[in-house]
């Protein structure tokens, strides 16, 4: 099949950060630094746009279990409440601290070939709301400005029409911005090879049956959307 008439590919590397990567990062997902390769090889193709995301939270976010009293990581939940609106809640995980800004966990993995990208977006700024999409925080009515990204608008500016999302983790942030990103009219594919998930096997196998019915679609480095990209100029006139 070929390309789509007007194509002009993004691509996102989400969350690669030191507090998510084996050995030492305090929320290390399962073979995390296995997919380094494979996105820095992707990070030569003709994007048009190549975009990291970063957890970047401070000492007293929401989402650490040590600033709930009697709280554990992984198996504590919390109830996070729409400052603006008392009557839209969700329950969310409790986590190890993780990606406190100013700390080495939060930095990029160092092996990342950081230079290829042309902007990295920072969430999980506000203490208050958990925050697994690059795009906002799921609470949206209405939305929080804190916990909203420039994501969009960078994506929007540069006219792009389809998305490329990598990274970490599949079961949480690659899933959460891919959903987001088709839900605001993006075609949007996770490249499978370039995702580790925290759950490991049984929760990417739940991630991708979620995916394919919110109209992501998940591909292959071998596949033909990632052929349009190296086939493609990515320039003002694709």
């Amino acid at each position: 099949m070929p390309a789509p008439e007007h194509f002009r590919p993004a691509l996102l590397v989400v969350d690669v950060q030191e507090d998510f990567c084996p050995p030492n990062g305090s929320l290390a997902v399962p073979g995390a630094r296995e997919i380094l390769p494979i996105i820095n090889e992707l990070l030569e193709l003709p994007f048009l746009l190549k975009i990291a995301t970063k957890d970047h939270h401070p000492p007293d976010h929401v989402s650490f279990a040590s600033n709930h009293p009697g709280a554990a990581p992984f198996t504590s939940t919390c109830t996070i409440t729409n400052p603006a609106n008392p009557a839209e809640a969700y329950e969310t995980r409790l986590w190890p601290v993780h990606c406190v800004a100013g700390t080495p966990g939060n930095a990029l993995a160092p092996e990342l070939a950081a230079a290829r990208l042309d902007a990295v977006v920072e969430k999980g700024t506000d203490p208050r709301v958990e925050m697994y999409s690059a795009f906002a925080a799921p609470l949206r009515d209405p939305p929080l400005a804190s916990a909203v990204s420039d994501l969009a608008d960078r994506l929007r500016a540069a006219d792009v029409t389809d998305v490329f999302v990598v990274g970490l983790a599949g079961d949480y942030c690659v899933r959460s911005t891919a959903a987001d990103s088709a839900a605001l009219g993006w075609r949007t594919y996770i490249v499978e090879e370039a995702v580790r998930s925290v759950g490991g096997a049984p929760a990417w196998a739940e991630t991708v049956a979620e995916m394919e019915r919110l109209g992501v679609k998940i591909v292959h480095g071998d596949g033909e959307e990632l052929g349009w990209v190296r086939a493609s100029r990515a320039d003002p006139q694709s």
